[in-house]
């Protein structure tokens, strides 16, 4: 089984905003670690519609139940979700929920399956743009990575920055003439963010 996360024809505008938006599927956008010779330190990134854990989960859980075995339990920093609920019901079982302040990263998600093993994904945010939300769902699912959630948060706001940095640079100097089309050196652009469309799940018995 694959999950899929789909982007639209075009992530993210000229001026770095999203020109559109993900279809109203109730889909969750999703993007797990494939199989690799060792565990990295995130199995993957979920990308919420919303911050409401009951209405987020039941998707989630419908997607990972069959990969990894009926998930029984999730914790999260309570720092970004503004309720946090003991139970969700999810289809023919209910999860329970936890927190942790201090001992869990603010932007994971941890899963545990009962008697099979535990899980942690990064969580975009919501509101994350198109583009960035790929790049982290990307770096978040590579087998080999070593970022935790947060610094892989860090790296996308820096390279945000770095576009629109880059963008203004660029109208300046297009507003003062800039170089000829085909000046052979005409200033570099920052390369854009690519979408990844599909991964391959990993599955694992534990760390």
């Amino acid at each position: 089984m694959t999950a899929t996360i789909s982007f639209p024809p075009r992530a993210e505008a000229e001026d770095g905003s999203s020109s559109s938006s993900f279809s109203s599927s109730s889909s969750p956008r999703l993007s797990l670690a494939p199989v690799g010779p060792a565990p990295a330190l995130l199995d993957g990134a979920w990308w919420p519609r919303t911050r409401d854990l009951v209405a987020e989960l039941p998707s989630l859980m419908a997607v990972l139940d069959p990969l990894w075995g009926r998930i029984t339990r999730v914790t999260v920093n309570p720092t970004h979700w503004p309720v946090v609920p003991r139970h969700v019901p999810v289809a023919g079982h209910v999860v329970k929920v936890g927190w942790f302040l201090s001992e869990q990263d603010p932007h994971e998600l941890l899963l545990l399956s009962y008697r099979t093993g535990r899980w942690n994904l990064l969580v975009v945010p919501p509101q994350t743009p198109a583009g960035s939300a790929a790049w982290l769902m990307a770096a978040a699912s590579d087998p080999l990575g070593t970022s935790s959630a947060s610094r892989l948060m860090e790296e996308a706001a820096r390279l945000r920055a770095v576009s629109e940095t880059d963008r203004v640079v660029e109208a300046v100097w297009d507003s003062e003439g800039g170089h000829e089309a085909g000046d052979p050196v005409a200033r570099p652009r920052v390369p854009a963010v690519t979408a990844v469309t599909a991964v391959t799940p990993r599955r694992q018995t534990g760390r």
